[in-house]
């Protein structure tokens, strides 16, 4: 018997409700709070706004050393032979022999060692790698050849061998003839380059279904299933890595992926989770989405140095025989790859952890045809992001539940709801807090000043200078992680990427806390959000 893994539709349970007003009102409740206290003492006010400053720079010491210790890790991994690595895996113990007194180990650190002496000595109980298959299903509506082919050229160039990828393109009956035209054409172009290319169209208006990635990549996956068992494929060996049209993949990306599914016994509870770096055309974007861009990437570079709180994000692979399992990906949520990690957790009743991948899948900055659109596309995109708030309700209904019925234990499920709210709650009050809660108890409270209230804004200023310590290295690392400056900008354009960092509380107000703030107001008024509103990518020439 399937379980159920999907989020309501239509009218909400009272619990359900709660959970999903909850985020809204701690983070309104939080801004109104800190009035409250102002005027009721301004020192009250103080200490209650010292708390919330103090743990933001406690937050930006952290970020500066995950920031630097992320970028390290993936420029290491980025130096390994992976594909020698899963060569090695079909001939663990002459691998061993071979590599156990070499010196020079020039592609391979950490666990290949144990990993082939264990292999070696367990046999049968690792697939071999000449039997492990990749699916890569990318998803498009409207998308321009300019978007799509560099995608699949990425997936071309793959240091895995392209005879055991399998390419599908997943792609939308609403995006017209001209759409149907550019996958026949894409079809046509690399018919013969992968073992099969896959021409899979989602029709329209399916019952059940939100307008999204969801339910395209999930009838793109029953379709790769039912070409899996039709081609006697070995079904337990088959990743399945979804993409957006504008991801493009390092080289070593799939040997990688590979390569951990192979050494974990525990392959089919795991998904596997590069490193989102938003750099295909940072270069052309303007100065705001850059930074939203590059702030991004730096989010997902740090994540990846803390396995306990990753989740799905973006692009990520899966075994095929789990996602069967469980039907794929939600068909009722726009925030599907978030989603996926909870869905993915509950039906493995806890025992399931997304493995970080330190390969980068690169993605595009927002650019539109014009900056106002472009501004506009950049807010479109971050507040469906934020949307994931809407997975409160989905885990807090789970975890309060009686006994029998939780999927996750208590104890275990907690802090995990506890990171996803307060990740939410921090987005949507940290920057108006920092920019102006300083000024709160002396203005709310004019009859009752204080050398505390009167001193607040320069102590707040104080703590600020100490956490933009932690800009100032990202802005460094930064620089060694931009892609080579194209030819049509000059050396001028880099004094410009330095400069673009002042935009920071001003893109932090704007594309974070309001857009936070707008997909926790659409869930306390019950305004579900059920359209993925693409953001348009447009190639400068």
């Amino acid at each position: 018997m399937r379980k159920n893994l999907e989020i309501p539709q239509g009218k909400r349970t009272l619990g359900y409700r709660f959970f999903e007003i909850l985020p809204g009102v701690i983070s309104y409740g939080a801004i109104i709070l800190l009035f409250i206290l102002s005027w009721v003492d301004p020192t009250l006010g103080a200490i209650y706004l010292f708390i919330l400053i103090a743990s933001t720079l406690v937050k930006a010491i952290g970020i500066a050393y995950r920031t630097i210790q992320g970028y390290k890790v993936i420029k290491r991994a980025g130096r390994v032979d992976w594909r020698k690595r899963v060569e090695d895996l079909a001939s663990p113990h002459e691998a061993y022999e071979r590599l156990r007194d070499d010196d020079t180990k020039s592609y391979h650190f950490d666990d290949h060692l144990e990993n082939l002496k264990l292999i070696a000595a367990m046999g049968n109980e690792y697939p071999n790698p000449s039997k492990v298959y990749h699916v890569v299903i990318i998803t498009a509506y409207d998308e321009g050849i300019e978007i799509l082919g560099p995608s699949i050229e990425a997936v071309k160039d793959s240091t895995f061998p392209n005879d055991h990828i399998i390419m599908a393109l997943a792609y939308e009956s609403r995006g017209g003839e001209q759409m149907e035209a550019m996958a026949q054409d894409l079809h046509k172009k690399f018919k013969g380059v992968f073992k099969d290319f896959l021409l899979v169209k989602h029709p329209a208006d399916l019952p059940g279904e939100v307008i999204g990635k969801g339910p395209n990549l999930t009838y793109a996956g029953e379709a790769v299933a039912e070409y899996v068992s039709k081609n006697h494929l070995p079904v337990e060996n088959v990743i399945v890595t979804s993409l957006d049209s504008d991801n493009r993949m390092a080289p070593k990306y799939l040997d990688a992926v590979a390569y951990e599914f192979i050494t974990h016994p525990n392959r089919q509870r795991l998904s596997y989770q590069p490193v989102s770096l938003f750099m295909n055309n940072i270069w052309d974007a303007p100065a705001p989405t850059r930074v939203i861009a590059i702030s991004n990437s730096f989010f997902n570079v740090i994540t990846t140095m803390r396995p306990h709180a990753l989740r799905n994000f973006a692009s990520h692979s899966q075994p095929l025989q789990a996602l069967e399992a469980m039907h794929f990906w939600s068909k009722r949520t726009i925030v599907e790859d978030g989603h996926q990690y909870w869905r993915s957790l509950f039906f493995f009743n806890g025992d399931y952890s997304v493995l970080p991948i330190r390969i980068p899948i690169y993605q595009d900055a927002v650019i539109d045809e014009t900056f106002f659109k472009t501004v506009k596309a950049q807010f479109v995109q971050v507040r469906r992001w934020y949307y994931g708030a809407s997975d409160v309700a989905y885990v807090g209904t789970k975890l309060f539940t009686s006994g029998d019925k939780r999927p996750v234990s208590f104890w275990r499920l907690f802090p995990k709801f506890w990171r996803l709210l307060d990740g939410h709650i921090t987005l949507a009050i940290l920057a108006p807090i920092v920019a102006f809660g300083g000024w709160v108890p002396m203005i709310m409270n004019v009859s009752a000043h204080t050398m505390v209230a009167y001193n607040l804004p320069n102590i707040v200023s104080v703590v600020e200078t100490f956490a933009s310590a932690g800009i100032i290295i990202s802005v460094l690392v930064s620089f060694k992680m931009l892609p080579k400056r194209p030819a049509k900008y000059r050396k001028s354009k880099n004094i410009l990427m330095l400069l673009q960092w002042v935009l920071i509380p001003v893109t932090s107000i704007l594309y974070q806390s309001l857009a936070a703030f707008y997909a926790q107001t659409r869930l306390m008024l019950g305004l579900y959000m059920e359209k993925f509103d693409v953001t348009k990518k447009v190639v400068k020439k």
